[in-house]
């Protein structure tokens, strides 16, 4: 590499390459099992190098041991690999809302294969999962990850190792949003859910002889993925905004 480039800025771009490698491994989108890894992996490399120029002030000197080396490569994996997988639980609120919604509309049983979780789920769960990463890419959210983990610099610096209190708080926090999205986005369903019953049990309490919960399943059913279908859009607007300040906000 002599040739090409210097030792230091074959270091600084091994560095960079560390980070940004670890997080397209988790990130959502490009952590599936169905994309290849190579091409995760050049196109780590191809951003490692287009940035160099603009992180390579911050970057830290050559160690002076392979151990000082070693541990400044596993402290921007792991950070890079935190970062990833704090995004990628973010998604999470759409689980927790495909769970609640399938609980309210009777379709708990309704399972079938995500292709992006490793177990089967509803599938109203795997519906969101997959409407929730489509809607990622269409709509640019994907760009706004690659900019807070170049921010990410600023916040984590390279070379001073794994800042794991903030970890730990933005782990905990980013779990009390998630559930807490996650009730919001299902909160139609919920009311929806909460004043059918209430209407059956009163049905069946003033007509005994009829066989209301029977007739009430199917309804109930149909009812409840009418207003999913109904409020999809205004869904995904409600996600991916939170989802947006969620990054400008933390990285």
């Amino acid at each position: 590499m002599e040739h090409y480039a210097l030792a230091s800025q074959v270091y600084g771009v091994a560095l960079i390459f560390a980070r940004l490698g670890a997080f397209f491994m988790s990130m959502p989108g490009l952590s599936e099992s169905f994309t290849p890894s190579t091409p995760r992996l050049g196109f780590s490399l191809l951003v490692s190098i287009a940035l160099f120029p603009t992180l390579s002030a911050g970057m830290p000197g050559e160690p002076a041991s392979l151990f000082g080396m070693t541990a400044q490569l596993v402290s921007e994996l792991v950070i890079g690999l935190a970062l990833g997988v704090l995004l990628r639980l973010f998604m999470a609120a759409l689980a927790v809302a495909g769970e609640i919604i399938s609980l309210q509309t009777t379709l708990s049983f309704a399972q079938t294969t995500n292709p992006l979780q490793a177990q089967p789920t509803t599938s109203v769960t795997t519906f969101l999962t997959i409407f929730g990463l489509t809607t990622i890419f269409a709509s640019g959210l994907h760009l706004v990850f690659i900019a807070g983990i170049v921010h990410s610099y600023a916040v984590f610096p390279a070379g001073h190792g794994v800042p794991m209190a903030s970890f730990n708080k933005l782990f905990v926090q980013t779990l009390s949003e998630v559930y807490e999205l996650g009730v919001q986005m299902s909160a139609p369903v919920i009311v929806f859910s909460l004043v059918f019953n209430i209407a059956t049990g009163l049905i069946a309490r003033v007509m005994p002889q009829f066989q209301i919960f029977a007739l009430s399943s199917p309804l109930s059913v149909l009812l409840g993925l009418s207003l999913l279908s109904m409020c999809l859009g205004g869904l995904g607007v409600v996600w991916t905004d939170h989802y947006r300040n969620y990054v400008e906000r933390w990285f």
